[in-house]
């Protein structure tokens, strides 16, 4: 792969992790009760939590919300990341990256 190749493959990787950075995915779990924003770079931007759906006497179960609704955005954000950057990653390890 020539150098200009290389430079090019460069900036469409830059391009896709500036796209990445400013996707937001968003998770819902408990029927709304718990809502997380996360980018395309798998960084929380937003953990929102409905106070309707506090129960006190049942955090634990708010909890697993939490969880759920975190490891599922993670998740999905990682599956987007992979999509957009699976077309170029061959390419990439001709280089290192």
């Amino acid at each position: 792969m020539s150098k200009f190749d290389q430079a090019k493959m460069l900036m469409r990787v830059k391009k896709v992790q500036k796209e990445l950075q400013k996707q937001i995915i968003t998770v819902e779990e408990g029927d709304g009760a718990v809502r997380v924003e996360i980018t395309g770079e798998q960084k929380i931007k937003r953990v929102h939590i409905d106070p309707d759906f506090v129960d006190l006497d049942d955090i634990g179960q708010l909890e697993r919300w939490v969880e759920d609704a975190v490891k599922a955005a993670i998740a999905e954000s990682q599956k987007v990341a992979q999509e957009k950057l699976a077309p170029m990653m061959g390419m990439l390890g001709d280089f290192g990256l």
